[in-house]
C-alpha cells in the first residue's frame, strides 16, 4: 500500500513515542514493508538507502519497543538467512498506513484554509 502524502508546504506524520525513541513512523513503517518484500534486513535497507548499521538500529527499536518483536532474523551464511515480519509486524504496520492514511485525509482536507494564510518567504529553503 503506497504512503499518500500531502503535496506542498504541509508535512504531516504519525510517530508513536515511547520515551525518546520512535516506535513507528513513515520510515520504520517503510522499513517493516521492504522486509516484508524482500525476506532480509539487508536487502530492505539497501531498497530504502539506509546503511546496515542504520537499519539494524531501526529493527532493533521496532523489536524493544513493543511487547513482543515485529521482526526474526535468522541468521546469514552457507544455508541463508532472512528476516519475516511477526504476526504483530504485520498487524501493526496495518495498523499504522490506516492511522496514518486518516491522518493525510484529514490533513488534506483542512490544508488549503491553512496554506492560504501564509505570506512570502525570506529566508532560504530548509531541506
Amino acid at each position: 500500500m503506497a504512503r499518500e502524502t500531502i503535496t506542498g508546504p504541509l508535512k504531516v506524520k504519525a510517530q508513536v513515542l515511547v520515551g525518546r525513541s520512535i516506535a513507528i513512523g513513515p520510515g520504520k513503517a517503510d522499513l517493516l514493508a521492504a522486509v516484508a518484500r524482500t525476506g532480509s534486513i539487508a536487502a530492505a535497507g539497501r531498497e530504502l538507502g539506509f546503511s546496515y548499521r542504520r537499519t539494524r538500529d531501526m529493527i532493533d527499536t521496532l523489536n524493544a519497543c513493543w511487547k513482543v518483536p515485529l521482526v526474526i532474523a535468522a541468521r546469514g551464511g552457507s544455508h541463508g538467512g532472512g528476516a519475516t515480519l511477526t504476526d504483530a509486524g504485520v498487524t501493526l504496520l496495518e495498523r499504522y498506513r490506516a492511522l496514518d492514511a486518516a491522518i493525510q485525509r484529514a490533513a488534506k482536507s483542512h490544508s488549503a484554509a491553512l496554506l492560504a494564510l501564509l505570506g512570502p518567504v525570506d529566508e532560504p529553503a530548509r531541506d
